[in-house]
């Protein structure tokens, strides 16, 4: 009985989780479409035209080039203006975001 009532309570905690991830997955897809313009539709750059392909990339690789456009350390033409308008918590759902697309 005991373990029947440790189940329902993880169950019903992963069930009360849920939303909130499609929340933020939902919030994610609609951050990274800003990115469409430039990086391709969930970043699959068109090829040959010189933009970064952002689908799949390390999370962690595009994070780091993420802040250095925000902190000025990395120049750009228009990234250091964009990147300062995203939180630091939308900038980490959007390389998410991007790293899961194949």
């Amino acid at each position: 009985m005991k373990k029947l009532h440790f189940s329902l309570v993880a169950l019903l905690g992963l069930a009360a989780a849920w939303p909130v991830a499609a929340q933020d997955d939902t919030l994610a897809r609609n951050l990274v479409a800003t990115c469409a313009n430039c990086h391709g539709t969930d970043g699959h750059a068109v090829k040959a035209s010189g933009m970064e392909a952002l689908a799949g990339a390390d999370a962690a690789k595009t994070l780091q080039k993420l802040h250095e456009f925000k902190s000025g350390v990395r120049p750009a033409t228009v990234m250091q203006q964009i990147v300062k308008g995203y939180t630091d918590e939308e900038l980490a759902l959007i390389v998410g975001y991007l790293a899961r697309q194949k």
